[in-house]
């Protein structure tokens, strides 16, 4: 197994990149326990910073639209699940 980047160093891209190649190397169920327990803890880091990474996202655009509404004098709420 190759040497991974620290999650925390990824670009959002790149990370979300690794999880789906380690959902796939899980899926086909070839891998020795110890690799597969290995891979999915990474593939859980992964996902919690891609998680996260979506919520400062979610929290940044909601402050933008707020800042915008206040010029305009109208809020409208941010959705995340109309971009899922």
């Amino acid at each position: 197994m190759k040497k991974q980047t620290k999650t925390e160093e990824l670009a959002f891209e790149a990370a979300f990149a690794q999880l789906e190649e380690i959902v796939g190397k899980l899926e086909a169920g070839d891998l020795p326990l110890d690799d597969a327990l290995a891979l999915f803890e990474q593939g859980q880091k992964l996902a919690a910073y891609c998680g996260a990474k979506l919520d400062e996202a979610e929290l940044k655009v909601q402050k933008l639209v707020a800042s915008g509404a206040a010029v305009l004098g109208t809020v409208e709420p941010f959705d995340l699940e109309e971009v899922r």
